[in-house]
């Protein structure tokens, strides 16, 4: 067997196309398309327009995930967003990333995500509410364990993540068809219960549900061939993912039509559960625990490295950016990051903690794709990959989710407002970093 190859920053090149592909399918999958449907049909006038919804909110995230495909490409190291900040409008842009990642948006919306795992586990196994929280600190420091030991075993346990929740996807869209076909209800005809708010108001819940599709740059420096493979795993990931949604979108309404999906609380559970009874109910809940399980996984993994970089650069503790000598894999800051975690969700307020997360990461992803433009000015060099439609497609990305970040501020200002004074009270966190600390870390 031959070696595997090394990056120029340490890291051993691991990933194969496959587990690139399943990294970006289990960033992206985790609790939204099995909850947020039902959100979006409130806010829509029939089955169409759901459907419209959610293809295009799968097409738009195509567009900046290809655009990540390029940077990717152009940049195949580890640290994704942070280095094309830091390369295109200096240190600090790239420090803020790094301490609003670190602050709230890998570990706020890990903290949120592994307290869905927890309800959920609890529901599937009768257990008391008072296990909620040792379910969520398990499920964080079992999945911190698994990646402790190199990435090959922790991209094996994520494959089997992304398989397990792919195949709970599968069973939920076979038995919504099934109800259909038994006599279950019209699908995309106009609902007059339901007039529409607009695209801005259904668009939200869809595109949160897209999120988490840049994980994989941040782990750029352990893909094989990455020139090549970055590229290919985003653009088939991506297609899995928005055929699985609109598959989706489908049986929810072929099983429960457009009004009994709008006024679904856990639409997943009802289509399970008029098939299956409680039997049904609790198979989806587990594997709903598993996608949000997985999704913990990718996070945690993608931070570290983050943190890793930003200690070679002297803007993090210098401690945190060794790798372990066999593994080669940035143990301390995933540690850390965990660590973090762990402290957000004590309090278990994970609908705060995921409204914090989710404003900055889309925040973060259309700053990301806008270091495209510095690259193609500054730095024009060859490269394998080079989004179509430049600049058209990336301003088009970059408008419609600056206009969805306007309008999470306009519609939670609370939770979008403390996103921005966490940001802004990274500035002199920096020169003071700068100044004391940088040398000694």
């Amino acid at each position: 067997m031959s070696p595997e190859p090394a990056a120029s920053d340490g890291y051993l090149r691991r990933l194969t196309l496959r587990d690139a592909a399943l990294i970006v399918v289990g960033g992206i999958i985790g609790g939204g398309i099995f909850l947020n449907p039902g959100i979006a049909a409130q806010r829509t006038e029939s089955g169409w327009s759901l459907l419209l919804i959610w293809i295009g909110g799968g097409l738009l995230t195509l567009i900046g995930a290809l655009s990540y495909a390029e940077l990717g490409a152009r940049r195949p190291h580890a640290g994704g967003i942070y280095v094309y900040m830091r390369e295109a409008f200096g240190e600090l842009a790239g420090f803020l990333f790094g301490w609003t990642m670190l602050l709230v948006i890998y570990s706020g919306s890990t903290a949120a995500v592994a307290t869905i795992f927890a309800n959920y586990a609890t529901a599937v196994f009768g257990l008391a509410a008072g296990w909620t929280l040792p379910l969520t600190v398990g499920a964080l420091v079992f999945v911190a364990g698994i990646n402790l030991f190199g990435l090959r075993f922790g991209a094996q346990v994520q494959n089997l993540f992304t398989l397990l929740k792919l195949l709970a996807v599968a069973m939920l869209v076979a038995s919504g068809l099934y109800l259909a076909g038994a006599g279950g209800h019209a699908m995309l005809g106009p609902d007059p219960a339901y007039a529409g708010v607009g695209f801005a108001g259904a668009a939200l819940p869809v595109l949160f549900a897209y999120s988490g599709f840049t994980y994989l740059n941040n782990l750029a420096g352990e893909v094989r061939d990455p020139q090549r493979t970055l590229p290919r795993a985003l653009l088939l990931g991506m297609l899995v993912v928005i055929a699985a949604y609109a598959l989706v979108n489908l049986a929810y309404l072929a099983a429960l039509g457009h009004a009994g999906l709008a006024a679904s609380h856990a639409p997943a559970a009802d289509v399970m559960g008029r098939l299956f009874g409680p039997f049904g109910a609790k198979l989806i809940a587990l594997g709903i625990a598993i996608s949000t399980l997985g999704f913990c996984n990718i996070t945690l993994l993608a931070g570290a490295r983050v943190l890793q970089v930003m200690g070679q650069d002297g803007l993090f503790f210098r401690t945190v950016a060794r790798l372990h000598p066999r593994h080669r894999t940035p143990n301390l800051a995933l540690l850390l990051l965990t660590a973090w975690s762990i402290v957000l969700a004590l309090p278990g307020n994970y609908g705060q903690l995921l409204d914090y997360a989710t404003f900055g990461d889309w925040l973060a992803c259309a700053v990301g794709v806008s270091t495209l433009f510095w690259y193609r000015r500054r730095r024009d060099e060859a490269t394998a990959f080079r989004v179509p439609g430049y600049p058209l497609l990336p301003l088009l990305f970059i408008g419609v989710i600056g206009w969805v970040v306007i309008s999470t501020l306009l519609d939670k200002p609370a939770s979008a407002g403390i996103d921005l004074l966490i940001i802004g009270a990274g500035v002199p966190v920096y020169y003071v970093w700068r100044r004391f600390f940088s040398a000694a870390s």
